[in-house]
């Protein structure tokens, strides 16, 4: 009898023991989170994590590897480079994407993802990286997109990724199973869900390259049904915050608050409430105070900007200039006469709902409002760099911009970092570039509209040249 007992609490106690061990290794390769701190603003910036990682985090060997099995899915050679991406020399991630271990590496995007600006002279050129410049580059519904194909075609299996990734690193056999029974099963299944969250893409135009879209907030953060409307907007510059301090945030004015924005950001990019990392976030903030505006990089006529200098004051500094009565404030549809799509997809229901889902957060925002009627007039710091121009990047330069509306450019390619300096803007008449295709932007579709922001379009062309030469200087 003695014997009996002996033997089941040496059973029971094994039990335990394999129980405890298996919690333990599961831990320490699904869930143990291993803290990445940069010691440079600029490069917490540029690759340092916001919290996405947990539930929105790419396996780092699946990412890896992707471009190599499924080239065919992508805008041309290059791997992510075709999407826009840019990487820096000797960096093993690209400017805007994490590598954070939580049991296993996984990648993330941060703020630097969509607000880093690549700008290069001619196309053999190295990239000049603008930091805090919208990526008008960057096709983050193209990358998504691309992540969705793969795990959609028959060749997303564990054997055919296996045998990729036996190339890169050498697994154990312990993360053998792991990836294969477990990693990489639930990444397909992932990003299959993924594909029915992202749906109502279908439905509206594509953003294409530097732009992105307020649906998410509304569809996949807040859970409102789906309305169909087009909330397509241009990525923002976010230097000279200091400058900016009350400003409305958003093309729209949504919010008047930088920290509140950029939560919200976080969120659409992946994070959740439970996983968003604020001081990360509030870390970024503090160094976008004093981020300047980029200058100009090519020869700027001082003459020709003198005399453009007295054009802007009587024509454009009202709204445009800091100090003045009218920047960072919004003005009417009815007067600035700009699509009107973005401006009428922020609903009253969802910016109470973004307010009130939040409340439970030390963080919880305040100050997000419906629908405003107009777009925010903009200080100009820095515009030669923030091209295409108007809140959803319909004009593609600033000589486009002095154009009335009928006669500027219908149709344009974007995702070329090649700068035009007669134009001042990006090159937009090439659909293409060393294989890599260019996306094709059409003024016709819904959101697209280049209508508005007449301005400056009935001066004479001298007026008009010198005025782009003085906002060279900005």
């Amino acid at each position: 009898m003695k014997k009996t007992k002996s033997f089941w609490k040496r059973l029971v106690l094994i039990v335990v023991v394999l129980v405890v061990v298996i919690g333990v290794v599961g831990w320490w390769h699904l869930f143990r989170k291993v803290p990445v701190t940069f010691a440079s603003d600029v490069d917490h910036f540029k690759y340092g994590s916001i919290g996405m990682e947990d539930t929105g985090g790419m396996p780092y060997w699946l990412w890896l590897v992707l471009p190599r099995i499924f080239p065919e899915k992508l805008p041309g050679p290059g791997g992510y480079t075709s999407l826009g991406i840019v990487w820096e020399e000797g960096q093993e991630m690209p400017v805007g994407f994490t590598k954070t271990t939580i049991g296993f590496p996984r990648v993330g995007v941060n703020c630097a993802a969509c607000h880093t600006t690549s700008v290069r002279t001619t196309p053999t050129d190295k990239p000049e990286l603008i930091l805090g410049g919208p990526a008008h580059h960057f096709d983050i519904q193209g990358y998504q997109r691309f992540l969705i194909a793969c795990a959609k075609d028959p060749n997303f299996t564990a054997d055919r990724i296996m045998k990729e990734l036996q190339y890169v690193y050498n697994f154990s056999l312990f993360e053998k199973a792991l990836y294969r029974y477990v990693i990489i099963p639930f990444t397909k299944r992932g990003l299959l869900e993924q594909d029915k969250q992202f749906a109502w893409m279908n439905l509206r135009p594509d953003w294409g390259p530097g732009r992105t879209d307020m649906n998410p907030f509304k569809l996949m953060v807040l859970k409102l049904e789906d309305d169909r409307s087009v909330g397509n907007t241009d990525m923002m510059a976010i230097w000279n915050e200091r400058k900016h301090e009350g400003f409305l945030r958003h093309t729209d004015g949504l919010d008047p608050m930088l920290i509140e924005a950029s939560i919200s950001a976080a969120l659409a990019t992946g994070a959740t409430p439970k996983t968003v990392n604020v001081p990360a976030v509030e870390r970024v903030n503090n160094w976008l105070l004093d981020l300047p505006s980029p200058k100009y990089p090519f020869p700027v006529d001082a003459k020709l900007a003198a005399a453009g200098k007295l054009i802007f004051d009587r024509d454009c500094a009202t709204c445009h200039a800091f100090g003045s009565a009218r920047v960072g404030k919004l003005i009417p549809l009815a007067e600035i006469g700009t699509d009107p799509n973005r401006a009428n997809h922020w609903t009253k229901q969802a910016a109470e709902e973004f307010n009130r889902q939040m409340d439970e957060y030390s963080w919880g925002f305040d100050h997000f409002q419906g629908s405003t009627g107009g777009y925010v007039a903009l200080a100009l710091d820095g515009v030669w760099a923030r091209a295409p121009y108007l809140h959803n990047g319909s004009v593609p330069t600033l000589q486009d911009l002095l154009t009335p509306p009928e006669s500027r450019p219908k149709t344009f390619y974007r995702g070329n970092d090649v700068y035009d300096p007669i134009g001042v803007g990006f090159v937009t008449s090439a659909p293409s570039r060393g294989g890599r295709d260019f996306s094709k932007f059409d003024t016709a579709l819904p959101g697209n509209s280049n209508a508005g922001h007449t301005t400056g379009t009935a001066l004479p062309p001298k007026d008009k040249a010198s005025l782009i030469e003085y906002l060279k200087t900005f």
